[in-house]
């Protein structure tokens, strides 16, 4: 079972802004990606249900994380249906997320006060998202949407809280854009942990990019609050 609260698992996306997200089938090199991540300053870290024996890996992967970096909230991705999350959250899964508005797994998940977060696409999915008990949204594909759709959806609805998740790169200008436009955190895969670092074993690479980002995100946060605040 999860060994943090849904309030925790939000409250630590919301602080500290960034979720890295990876798949590998590898034990061994997950536990790396992890470590690496931990190194950066993340806290929250998804492991997406990809490929055969995806949740054999990643029971491997939760028992190692609970003794080695206990402080690290590790769920699971691209969950579209109850029985998977079931599974997941039987090998100790803190968090769920799905692609899409998947009430089944939502659902499973309230049941068991563990967070969901589930995806959106479209106002429509947003919004029955939010009828559903949703803290926050994953907006996917975020790189075919853009800033401006987060922007024009905050409008008419301020409450909704938005993590645009594929294809973000770990660029600085892009970070801000995301943030400006009202995004209260953002999830980031391939682009951040790269396919070449994971291959060489550059551990410190993926380190520092994980730093890098949380440095933008705290420095974006730092300045509006300052000018919000005077």
């Amino acid at each position: 079972m999860s060994r943090f609260s849904r309030l925790e698992v939000f409250r630590t996306i919301l602080e500290t802004g960034l979720v890295p997200i990876f798949y590998h089938p590898d034990g061994e090199v997950a536990r790396e990606i992890v470590r690496a991540c931990v190194a950066g300053g993340a806290r929250v870290v998804e492991f997406t249900h990809r490929g055969d024996f995806a949740p054999d890996v990643f029971r491997e992967l939760a028992l190692w994380a609970r003794r080695e970096v206990p402080e690290v909230i590790l769920g699971v991705g691209s969950v579209v249906d109850a029985p998977t999350a079931a599974l997941y959250l039987a090998h100790g899964a803190d968090f769920v997320v799905s692609p899409a508005w998947m009430r089944p797994v939502a659902r499973l998940c309230n049941r068991r006060q563990v967070a969901c977060i589930p995806g959106a696409g479209t106002v429509g999915e947003i919004l029955r998202a939010c009828e559903g008990g949703a803290e926050v949204i994953k907006l996917f594909p975020a790189q075919v949407l853009g800033p401006a759709f987060i922007r024009a959806v905050r409008g008419p609805c301020p409450w909704v809280r938005l993590m645009p998740t594929g294809g973000i790169r770990p660029d600085e200008a892009e970070i801000r854009s995301w943030l400006g436009a009202g995004a209260v955190a953002v999830g980031m895969g391939s682009e951040l942990l790269r396919r070449e670092w994971v291959k060489a074993r550059d551990w410190a690479a993926i380190a520092g990019t994980v730093r890098q980002v949380l440095g933008w995100i705290r420095d974006f946060r730092s300045v509006s609050y300052s000018i919000a605040h005077g």
